[in-house]
């Protein structure tokens, strides 16, 4: 019973917070244009214009090496090292 003292006014307290809340966000404007993301989802954006750059370098086309082989590579270096 001497529980109930403690926790209805603290849950007296949160629903006054959230009150608040949301009061401030209604003053706020933010339920101002509830259907403006939907449509905006829909509208399609112009297609961006063609990159005139130069063609990537080498280094940046060379493939790069699988982890399956870069773990095998590691354990052969650690392997050579144990055995000295």
């Amino acid at each position: 019973m001497s529980d109930f003292f403690f926790l209805i006014p603290i849950a007296l307290l949160m629903g006054v917070a959230g009150l608040c809340a949301f009061l401030w966000a209604l003053r706020s404007g933010q339920y101002e244009d509830l259907e403006g993301a939907a449509v905006r989802i829909l509208i399609e954006e112009e297609a961006p214009a063609p990159r005139d750059e130069a063609p990537a370098s080498d280094a940046d086309t060379k493939p790069q090496p699988n982890a399956a082989f870069v773990i095998s590579e590691t354990r052969d270096a650690m392997s050579q090292c144990s055995r000295r």
